[in-house]
Parts: C-alpha cells; structure tokens; sequence
C-alpha cells in the first residue's frame, strides 16, 4: 500500500499543469507546477495556506461562485481567473476541480493552466479592433469571391449596417459591380495595391454615397491569395464640394472669358497663368500660345510699359490703379489703355504672382482730348493758341532723342516742359536727373555732373556716380545752362558729341545714353555774340527750341490757371474756397506778372491762406496786385472796334464783360453769331 501512495504521489509531482488538492479551503497538496506557477520555491510552502487568499480580490466573488456552480453542475465547469503570486503580480489561470475523497475526508482535485500568454494576444487583438474601429475610414476584408469577412465599425455606418457575411456586388448597381470586379481583379492578377479606386454605394437605406479605395491582397502562411482587405474612404461631402468648386470655376470662367477688360495672370517669375480672350483683341495676345511664356515674350510690337507696371507690383506686392498707357499696335496705332495691376494670392494670403487689367479708353481719351487738349498738356496748363502750338511742338519730339533747348522767362514753366518731353515719351520708365548749373561752383558742378574717383581732390573720400552715369537710359534736365564755365562748357560739348565722359580724376571714359534737355532764362545768342557761351555748344543744344511765353503775353490762360491752382488748393488746404471774385480775375488780367505762372501760383496760395470765406477778394491779394495801375480805357478801347480785327479784340471784349457772350456781342458791335464764329476761328475756348 506504502508503495501505491509513494507512486501516486510521484504521478502527481510530475504532472505538466499545476496540480491541487484543497480540503477545508486550504491546499493540501500542490505539484512543483503548481508551486512554481505561482512564484514558489517549494510546493510545501503552499501547504496549510488559504486558496481564496491566493486568488485577487477582484476574482474572489467569481472564485466563489464558481465553486457553488461547479458542485451543481457536476464539477464540469472550468473557468479563467486572476491568482496572486508569492511576491507581487498575478497570473491568468484556468482552474477546473472536481469534489472527491482524499484520505477518508472530503476534497475538491483541479487543475490550474497558465493562460497569461492567451490573455495578452487577447487584450492586443481588443485593442487593435479599438483602433481599427475608431480610425475614419472603413476597413472591411473579402475572399475572392466578394464576400464580406470583416468590417470595423466605420465600414458599418459608412454602408449603413452590418457587413459581414454579405458579397460587395449587394451595395451597387450591376455597372458598378462591374467597374469594382475589374478593378479588384487587376489587383490580383499584377500583384500590386490598387488606389483611388472611386464609385458609388447604395446603402440599405438607399442613400448613395461616393467611396474612394485603397486595395491590397491578403496572403496566407504559404503565400497563397485567400482574398482582398480594402481600406475606403467616404467622399461624398469633398466630391459635392468639387462639383460646387468646378461649377463655380466654370461660371468665372464665362465671366473672365467675356469680360471686354483684357485679362492676364502671371506668376512671380512673370510667366503667364491664364490670360482671356479680351487680350486677344486689346493686346493682340494668342492666349492660348502665352500660357507659360515669359510675359515680354508674349509680344511682338510693345512698349513694354505693361510689363514695367507688373514688375512694379512683383516688386513692391502692392496695387498700381488705372496707370494711363499709349500702346499702339498695327492694328490700333494710337491706342490708349488703362493698366490696373494687383497682387495674386492663394486662399493663405501667400503672394503668388500678379493679376494685370487692361481697359482700352481710346475712344474715351479721343473723347477727352478733344474737350481737354486745348487746355492742357500733361501738367501745363492753357488754351492759348502759343501753348497750343507748344504742346503740338512736345509731342512731336516726345519719343525723339533730340536735344532740346527751353528758352523763357523765370517762373513759366520751362521744367515742366522738359518733364512732359520725358514722360510722354519712351524713356518715361528710366531716370529723370535735373541739375540746377546755377547753384554749383565749377569744380562742384564738375564732380556733381560728372562723379568723380576717390582721392580726385581733397574730401573726395569715397568713389561717386555723377549725374549724367545716375541719368544713363534716361533724360538729364540741365537748368540754367547759361550759367556754366567754359571749362564745363567744353566737358559738355564732349558729352554731346561723343555720348561719354570721364570722372573727375580719372582718364577712362563711360559711354552713357542720355537724352539732354537744357533750359535757360538767359539770351544764350547774346552770350555767344559776346563771347560768353561757346558757339558750336548753343548750336548743339539747340537742335529744337522751344519757347515759352510770359503770362502777360497769354492772358486768356489766366483763368484757366487761376481755377487749376484754386482746385489743387482747395484739396491742400481743405477750405471750401469757390474762387477769385470777378474783380480779382479782372485784376489778375490786367497785372503784368512779372514772375509768370509761378508767381500767380504763390499769389493764389497766400490768398487761400488769408481766405475765411468763399470766395479771394482783393483784401487777400499783396499790395503790388492791389496798388498796381492799369492804363484808363485799355480794355474799352480796344472793345470798342465795330469789326474786331483778332482774337485780343474778341478776348478782351469777353473779359470786359466776364465772358457773358450776349453782352461780349453787343460791346463789339456784332451779333452772337458772329461773334460764336469769331470764337471758333480764333480757336478761343472758354
């Protein structure tokens, strides 16, 4: 018998899975198994010690119950809970155990089986199905024959239910089942992942939604294909969002397509993004050929002052309004247009490139012209037939490199002449120097005109541009020529003849192309006559004189001017002046202005500063306005010729009676016919 117990107990030492015996709820025999499963040394250290204190306290109530359920269901029932070990942690275990005798008393005989190792691939399999089910897009895996396998959650809401089980073809219409077998099978057949696979569901409820997906192949241990795992993605909302985009982008295009504005859109590198079929006709543009073309390529016959505009706006990133253009073509010789440029950004306010609008005013501006250009010429103002002349002569040279030579008395205007020749012409995008020759000593004028090199004289510290190399591509305006040495006369004629000069204290000539205007308030002719000016520079500067006249020698420009320097004076000051009273213009037109238009300007800009109501009266004028004499009866008698022989007659007699052309007529002895077409003969304008 000794010998049986003996086996028996070696039998239950040697068993694989941890082996117990509990009688009176304490074990009275555990294997090695056992002992070492729960983190024990030895098995007898269990022995006499209480089974429910070894089980956590979280798993007792299970414990227990378990028990009571395996005693009625026959001690069949094995169940998985936590077991304390010696030290610290737990362990996941399966325990069975059935009721028995065990030396004539009763007891219960179970197995415990480590199963931590299951528990964890359980509780990562749980966590992946966390992930799998909370990500956007729907994750679902098919056989190859179409039938659903699995599904994660977002697959469910985004096909409207449960998706296992049911083939993919049950979701679409048959075009559509065809269009997904075919796109599944290519997958299959190149072995390689299929993307952006798009089309349209219907769910149960027979909402259509639109899927776009990613397909890849499931393999098993042996590489055999056993089916698909899609990974779909629910774009309705963008593809109704594209639909809006694209019908949106269609209605601008209609508008950018017949908008009679020329349109066109560069990028930074000023290479054409789109331009629209206005541009054809303003710009004679092939839009379809400019379309990654560098902008100046884009044109054959141009002036390129579109091109300066857009450089200006790339440059700066700010907008240039309603810049007033000439850009005559074959077509159009005499086209003008009205250039608008702004800067393109994208829906993060990035700067990426400019968006050019060309209107063509020409009609207009011949419009305006014909209302204006007796009036004025750029900023110079007047309506006199030798103002007319004048600005005839300027436009004539405008886009002429000639020299040109500015004769008139101080105050007249001569600089704005010059500026005028430049600006309308086509050097009006580069340098415009002027040069005061007057107020500059010889060896400064030198240095001033021409630069000089460091260490030419003592303070030339530093290397300086001259104002003929600052002015290259330009115009230089050369003001009070007359008052220049004949050592820098001489350093001139070089300038003019040779297109080069050299800096002060270097022999190296630099070529420059410049255009010279000179202006001068001196009798240059008597100069040279006197030996003051050198004869063959007066016969180089003056290829074209222009002259313009005193004041006192136009005096139908006076109103003219006294409204212009009355509106500018009005936004400067911000007075609401209306004005000079009628005996003030009468005056104005009486006065000699021995200072011209400037003085006349100045005249004006005092009174608007001593003015406080509507209007200038004589109190706001300087004494020698106010105190000047007029000789008695000028105007009257010259008013009073029956047959007016010019246009003073007819100027002054409108004057007399401040242009009202009834009384004008009666004064001069003729009807108002008459004197309407005496008016359009003399070319006389209000």
């Amino acid at each position: 018998m000794a010998y049986l117990r003996q086996n028996e107990h070696n039998d239950f030492r040697n068993m694989t899975v941890g082996f117990y015996i509990i009688q009176r709820g304490r074990f009275s025999h555990v294997n090695d198994q056992l002992a070492d499963l729960l983190g024990f040394e030895n098995p007898d250290q269990l022995i006499g010690t209480s089974v429910l204190n070894r089980v956590h306290p979280d798993d007792r109530n299970l414990f227990k119950s378990g028990k009571s359920k395996d005693t009625k269901r026959d001690n069949a029932r094995p169940f998985a809970l936590r077991m304390l070990k010696k030290d610290d942690g737990h362990v996941w275990v399966i325990m069975k155990g059935a009721d028995t005798v065990h030396e004539d008393k009763p007891a219960t005989v179970g197995c415990l089986i480590d199963i931590s190792s299951f528990r964890e691939i359980e509780d990562a399999l749980s966590k992946y199905r966390s992930i799998i089910d909370e990500v956007e897009d729907a994750v679902a895996e098919t056989d190859l024959s179409g039938n659903i396998t699995f599904s994660n959650a977002t697959g469910c809401r985004i096909w409207g239910g449960s998706m296992v089980n049911k083939n993919f073809r049950c979701y679409m219409d048959e075009k559509t089942a065809r269009f997904v077998h075919q796109a599944y099978h290519h997958v299959f057949k190149t072995r390689e992942p299929g993307k952006n696979i798009i089309y349209e569901i219907i769910r149960k409820d027979g909402q259509r939604r639109t899927v776009e997906d990613s397909v890849s192949l499931i393999q098993n241990r042996d590489g055999e294909i056993t089916g698909f795992r899609t990974v779909s993605r629910d774009i309705t909302e963008r593809k109704e969002k594209e639909k809006a985009l694209a019908e949106h982008r269609a209605l601008l295009e209609a508008i950018f397509r017949s908008v009679k504005d020329a349109i066109i859109t560069v990028d930074s590198e000023l290479k054409v993004i789109q331009a629209n079929t206005s541009a054809e006709t303003i710009c004679s543009l092939n839009s379809r050929k400019a379309v990654g073309k560098l902008f100046p390529q884009c044109f054959d016959q141009c002036r390129n002052a579109c091109f300066e505009i857009l450089k200006k706006t790339l440059a700066k990133k700010n907008t240039i309004k309603e810049y007033l253009v000439e850009c005559g073509s074959e077509k159009n010789p005499h086209q003008i247009v009205s250039v608008s440029s702004s800067p393109l950004l994208d829906p993060s306010e990035n700067f990426m490139g400019a968006v050019l609008v060309i209107r063509d005013i020409t009609l207009l501006q011949d419009l305006e012209r014909e209302l204006r250009e007796r009036h004025q010429y750029q900023n110079i103002i007047g309506k006199s037939k030798k103002m007319q002349d004048i600005y005839s002569l300027s436009e004539d040279l405008s886009n002429l490199d000639t020299t040109v030579l500015v004769t008139g008395e101080s105050g007249t205007g001569k600089e704005l002449i010059a500026r005028a020749l430049h600006y309308t012409g086509h050097r009006s995008f580069k340098p415009f120097i002027t040069v005061n020759c007057s107020a500059l000593a010889e060896g400064l004028l030198e240095s001033e005109l021409f630069g000089h090199v460091k260490g030419a004289f003592t303070g030339a510290i530093n290397n300086r541009e001259g104002r003929f190399q600052a002015a290259d591509g330009g115009t230089i305006l050369l003001d009070e020529i007359g008052d220049i040495s004949p050592f820098i006369q001489l350093k001139l004629l070089r300038v003019l003849q040779e297109k080069e000069f050299e800096r002060v204290g270097e022999t190296t000539p630099h070529k420059v192309d410049v255009r010279i205007i000179a202006c001068t308030n001196k009798d240059l002719y008597g100069k040279v006559k006197r030996g003051e000016f050198r004869e063959d520079l007066y016969y180089r500067l003056k290829v074209v004189e222009i002259h313009i006249p005193p004041l006192r020698e136009r005096q139908e420009d006076i109103p003219l001017l006294v409204d212009h320097f009355c509106n500018s004076f009005q936004k400067r000051f911000k007075k609401n002046v209306e004005g000079v009273s009628t005996d003030v213009l009468a005056r104005f037109m009486d006065y000699a202005w021995p200072g011209n238009v400037r003085e006349l300007e100045h005249v004006i800009e005092r009174a608007f500063i001593l003015c406080r109501g509507n209007s200038i009266t004589f109190d706001h004028l300087p004494k020698e306005i106010r105190n000047c004499k007029v000789p008695p009866g000028a105007i009257i008698e010259a008013t009073h010729q029956k047959n007016p022989r010019n246009d003073q007659d007819i100027f002054a007699a409108l004057n007399k009676t401040f242009w009202n052309k009834t009384k004008a007529a009666k004064l001069l002895g003729v009807s108002r016919q008459t004197l309407y077409r005496k008016i359009r003969e003399y070319n006389i304008g209000e």
